[in-house]
């Protein structure tokens, strides 16, 4: 499936790419930058990171039950970050009101 259409990137490409980087470093912080980086690509309209992050939760989730991880450490710290993505998404807007924003 077509992920990026900016830059032509299918989901199997960002899965390799997550599971690459994490092979380097389990416990790393990756976000999507850091997945387009790798790829030796860059983010153009940047309207495909909410399916990257998506997919970096889910091969993150995947990897590190994979690997034998703690379960416990990977789904809570996991869960905290999609609880974040929900409280923060698209219905804030930088947390300015409506009467201050540009547009």
């Amino acid at each position: 499936m077509l992920v990026c259409h900016c830059n032509i990137i299918t989901q199997k490409e960002i899965e390799s790419s997550i599971i690459e980087l994490l092979d380097a470093d389990p416990w790393q912080l990756v976000v999507p930058a850091k997945v387009y980086h790798a790829m030796k690509k860059r983010g153009r309209c940047c309207g495909c990171f909410p399916n990257v992050v998506e997919t970096i939760i889910k091969v993150t989730e995947e990897y590190h039950l994979r690997h034998g991880s703690d379960d416990s450490d990977a789904v809570s710290f996991i869960d905290r970050v999609r609880s974040l993505r929900h409280e923060y998404g698209s219905s804030r807007h930088e947390g300015r009101t409506k009467g201050h924003r540009a547009a």
